[in-house]
């Protein structure tokens, strides 16, 4: 049986590339130039070209189901605010902190930081979670 506490956090690094970026697109069908053309980009609001918002969101969902609060974890929901772009190549900071529970239901702090420490997405899941756990 595993213990989960209020406030216990899970923080990972992660740099996506052209390639991830690219494999999203194939994946999803989004091709939007701002993410893929850098001519296109570089006349856009961003500069140059940006990570798609919900492929970071993906990382968010893989620190869920394989550590916090872990396999067997069913996503119930997903607040986001976007507040800054997160250019290709560049680092992000994911944390994922418990913020409450409620029998096997937990509210999870979402957010992801830039490399220079702003918040590039903020937000909160509800995650139902069917592991044997305790809750402290």
């Amino acid at each position: 049986m595993s213990e989960i506490y209020i406030g216990q956090e899970v923080t990972e690094e992660k740099i996506f590339d052209k390639k991830d970026v690219v494999e999203f697109a194939k994946i999803t069908g989004d091709n939007n130039p701002l993410h893929l053309d850098e001519e296109y980009a570089k006349h856009g609001r961003f500069g140059k070209p940006i990570v798609h918002g919900v492929l970071i969101i993906g990382f968010i969902s893989k620190i869920i189901g394989t550590q916090l609060p872990g396999c067997g974890s069913i996503y119930l929901e997903q607040n986001a605010q976007f507040r800054k772009p997160v250019y290709i190549g560049e680092k992000v900071i994911v944390k994922v902190k418990v913020a409450g529970c409620d029998r096997k239901v937990f509210k999870l702090d979402t957010n992801v930081f830039n490399e220079n420490g702003d918040c590039v997405i903020s937000g909160t899941a509800k995650v139902l979670y069917e592991g044997e756990t305790r809750v402290l």
